[in-house]
């Protein structure tokens, strides 16, 4: 609390008033109140204090706006200002009642921000959902104009391997990047219980950790996913042993993404088959991250 008179003199100050402005109540007795506003305020601050001291009623001070009072070491500082009249012998003086608010502004701009963040993150989530919506239902039109015994589970993996970058991104609390390696891993350790193949063995190799945006990360699972799903049905026939390596490195901006299997081999030229979409998914997925495809005999070698 602090009183000041129609000339605007402090007559008298509490602890808290010291405790706001770093002055001593011995300090600010007898001064100005001018001391303690910021030099902006000052030009207007006699005409205001007149104005009130002719009608004087207790109300807020700033109609609104934004307040701040100066400190003695001169840092400013967020108040929020009631006045309220008290004659006196003496005369009219005014009680002001100041709180410092530095910790309430700072808990309203937080929750602000939030707020804003969550609205773009609202928007973000409904289009991702969309876009995620269109790519199942592109992939469902695809299985469906060639059929085959398997298509259901399929286009089962194929759902799983997107829901699965958002459970990554859930979990990692972000809702943009994911980490790579942690996510073929868990997209591995799904494939093998989807394919329980126990004579091959299927394995990731991701020595660096980094980073994929969801835009890139959900067509480069999907990539994985068909590379290594075509490897299970078509590497190891006749209950033949091998192994699946999956490989995902990045130097600067290029990511290369590996999938290599010690089976039979591919077949040549490899295309479009009737009842077979994956590499002409795979394709669709490479042109997709303007990536660059490449097969080898030996081992379907995918780079994005």
């Amino acid at each position: 609390m602090m009183l000041v008179d129609e000339r605007g003199d402090i007559v008298l100050v509490n602890a808290q008033i010291e405790h706001i402005f770093g002055y001593t109540r011995e300090e600010l007795v007898g001064r100005s109140v001018d001391v303690l506003l910021p030099e902006r305020y000052r030009g207007a601050h006699g005409s205001n204090r007149a104005a009130f001291f002719s009608q004087p009623r207790a109300r807020p001070m700033g109609d609104g706006r934004e307040l701040f009072g100066l400190r003695k070491d001169g840092h400013e500082v967020p108040v929020e200002i009631g006045l309220s009249p008290l004659r006196t012998a003496g005369g009219q003086l005014v009680l002001s009642s100041i709180v410092d608010i530095t910790e309430r502004k700072s808990t309203r701009e937080y929750l602000q921000a939030s707020l804003r963040e969550k609205e773009v993150l609202l928007k973000e989530l409904h289009h991702r959902a969309k876009n995620n919506l269109q790519l199942i239902a592109s992939l469902l039109d695809l299985a469906a104009s060639s059929p085959s015994p398997d298509v259901l589970a399929q286009c089962r993996d194929r759902v799983q391997s997107i829901g699965l970058v958002h459970e990554k991104l859930y979990q990692a609390g972000t809702f943009a990047r994911i980490d790579v390696a942690d996510y073929l891993d868990s997209l591995v350790d799904q494939m093998r219980q989807s394919w329980a193949r126990p004579n091959v063995t299927l394995t990731v190799e991701a020595p660096q950790t980094f980073m994929l945006p969801l835009d890139a990360a959900i067509p480069c699972g999907l990539m994985v996913n068909e590379l290594v799903v075509n490897a299970f049905k078509h590497a190891f026939p006749d209950a033949r042993a091998g192994t699946i390596t999956v490989r995902a490195a990045r130097e600067e901006n290029r990511v290369t993404l590996e999938v290599e299997d010690d089976g039979i081999g591919l077949a040549s030229p490899v295309g479009r088959k009737p009842g077979h979409i994956g590499f002409e998914l795979v394709h669709a997925l490479a042109r997709q991250l303007r990536g660059t495809l490449v097969f080898h005999q030996q081992a379907a070698r995918a780079h994005a």
